[in-house]
């Protein structure tokens, strides 16, 4: 008789094919048999968990809420499995971060440059998301830690603060010569601004703190990485919010201008965080490690 386990696999892999005959195709099963398990599935739930279409099968909003959770826990199993595997030999694995965009350029190399040096033989994985989308991988299972922006408040995660960092607005020539005086933040609204996607966590930071003092700023460009928010400024064409600190080769050169402000953005942090309900593989265990030495983590959960 079929296991319970092996019924929500035989769900979650028909929901992502779309298909029983795909399904069945990807577990070496019959289409038969996992009509069966679907059916004895949807009667011991008392739910239809998809509907047919000319195409194939879509999951019924019922479908859809179970497979958000089946799909993460069945994900969750299969890297337990990978990391138990791992545990006996620390020289095996692989390692899956998730990473910001600027993080994966100006903070990230010097640390996998050490990794790779010291555990040649761990396969990594870097995956560049959103701090949102990172935190849903973790959750999910689909990556091991993550590097982002903060604050993040997820209970479900741990977060270990790597490094303070500045959110600033720079500008190019033609700004610098209008910009005499430091801005206010009403004045700083008028202006064009080249911010990044409303997505981001560090634009929601520096949104929410403009606002918790009555102004509300809106982007003229938005932009999906912080490289193109410094090439944009560069060439005139609004000032860019981007993080003093990966953004030094363009302010030392004199290529960007900070623009000074009446009164200054709180600093925030970048770093590391992972699941509170999975084991950390020993690959993910000895990467934090290099972190910490370096960076002399602090827990924030």
């Amino acid at each position: 008789m079929i296991s319970k386990l092996d019924l929500y696999k035989v769900f979650c892999e028909v929901a992502k094919c779309e298909s029983f005959s795909k399904g069945a195709k990807a577990l070496y099963m019959t289409q038969p048999a996992v009509s069966q398990a679907i059916m004895q599935l949807e009667e011991g739930l008392e739910v239809r968990l998809f509907t047919r279409t000319p195409k194939g099968v879509v999951l019924t909003n019922e479908g859809k809420l179970l497979f958000e959770y089946a799909n993460s826990a069945i994900n969750l199993i299969n890297i337990g499995e990978e990391k138990l595997l791992e545990s006996k030999n620390i020289m095996l694995g692989e390692l899956k971060i998730g990473v910001g965009d600027a993080i994966s350029r100006y903070f990230l190399p010097t640390f996998l440059d050490k990794f790779h040096s010291d555990y040649p033989s761990i396969k990594l994985k870097i995956v560049n998301r959103t701090t949102l989308e990172l935190c849903a991988m973790l959750k999910s299972g689909e990556i091991d830690i993550a590097i982002c922006n903060f604050p993040i408040e997820d209970p479900s995660l741990v977060t270990k603060k790597c490094m303070d960092v500045q959110d600033v607005f720079v500008c190019g020539d033609k700004f610098k010569d209008t910009l005499s005086m430091p801005l206010s933040f009403e004045e700083l609204s008028k202006l064009p601004l080249i911010l990044l996607d409303n997505k981001s966590n560090s634009r929601r930071y520096v949104e929410k703190y403009i606002l918790s003092k009555g102004i509300e700023i809106s982007s003229e460009i938005e932009l999906g990485s912080h490289d193109l928010l410094l090439e944009f400024a560069k060439i005139n064409l609004g000032l860019a919010c981007v993080i003093k600190e990966f953004s030094q080769e363009y302010l030392k050169s004199g290529v960007l201008y900070e623009v000074e402000t009446v009164e200054e953005i709180p600093k925030r942090s970048i770093g590391v965080c992972f699941s509170k309900n999975a084991s950390l593989s020993p690959a993910s265990k000895k990467f934090l490690e290099i972190l910490e030495s370096a960076t002399h983590m602090a827990s924030g959960k």
